[in-house]
């Protein structure tokens, strides 16, 4: 069996990316004076490591028109999830952060039900109230729950994502996917420094303040799990694929008590990751 074309080996490579994605991305923040810039300083670098990624690919684009508006439209969605994530990650725990993208998958069920008229299926109702209960079991805290602005952030970013992925899940297969991944964080980058006013100065300042291996690892880390990812997809079932990738949750959890001492609530964090595969593999029955 030709190693390239195995769906293991991109899943493996992508959990490993979207560990060292997450992970990074938090301590990135923590040098953060300017939300914005450091989005936008993030987004230039790893798009530019996507390029490296380019002769790996076939090189082509759409003919359809209407791929280039649908495109267009889900890149104005992407530059909401990356700079909503952005200050989101700034303010909570990054093993919570990796509990708040399932609820991705939920959004999704809903809008494949709705939109393209999906058959329902009970399996797929106690799959997503599992994300959702999983959700609630961390932010439950004395009798509350507790939500602050950058949990309400998180789930609009992830909002956006969903947005995004159902305006274009059928329009990558069109595009060479290394140039497809580079558009999908250049062109944010663009758009978050003319409408945000963010000016050269604030980008070199947060490169200056920032820790120069967070910055390129969280970016170079950005490309390579969206590629795996879509690799992943293309040459294995979803029905496997989506539960494999969805260890990347309780993966996220362990390395965040490592290396970053997220200590807190750690055994709710382990049920909710438990709960969220759980979810996920109903989901994908």
């Amino acid at each position: 069996m030709n190693i390239l074309i195995n769906y293991k080996l991109y899943i493996i490579l992508y959990l490993i990316f979207s560990v060292l994605f997450n992970q990074y991305y938090k301590v990135s923040t923590k040098y953060s004076k300017n939300d914005g810039a450091l989005t936008i300083l993030l987004e230039l670098i790893g798009s530019l490591f996507c390029i490296i990624m380019i002769p790996f690919f076939e090189i082509k684009f759409p003919n359809n028109p209407s791929s280039y508006l649908f495109f267009c439209v889900a890149i104005i969605f992407y530059t909401l999830n990356n700079r909503l994530s952005t200050t989101s990650r700034s303010g909570i725990e990054a093993s919570t952060y990796s509990i708040i993208k399932q609820l991705s998958t939920v959004f999704m069920i809903f809008a494949g039900i709705l939109f393209f008229k999906e058959s329902f299926s009970i399996y797929k109702i106690i799959g997503a109230f599992l994300i959702v209960f999983s959700n609630i079991l961390v932010f439950y805290k004395r009798k509350a729950l507790k939500f602050d602005k950058y949990i309400i952030l998180g789930v609009l970013a992830n909002i956006c994502m969903t947005i995004a992925l159902f305006i274009d899940v059928n329009y990558s297969e069109y595009f060479n996917l290394a140039i497809y991944v580079l558009l999908t964080l250049l062109i944010p980058s663009i758009l978050t420094f003319i409408f945000e006013k963010i000016h050269i100065k604030d980008i070199i300042i947060e490169y200056k303040n920032s820790s120069k291996i967070s910055i390129f690892i969280t970016s170079l880390s950005w490309g390579f799990m969206l590629i795996f990812k879509l690799l992943a997809y293309n040459f294995g079932e979803v029905i496997i694929v989506a539960p494999l990738c969805s260890l990347t949750v309780i993966l996220n959890i362990f390395a965040s008590f490592l290396f970053l001492k997220e200590k807190d609530n750690l055994v709710k964090k382990i049920i909710a990751s438990i709960l969220i595969i759980i979810g996920i593999i109903l989901i994908k029955i």
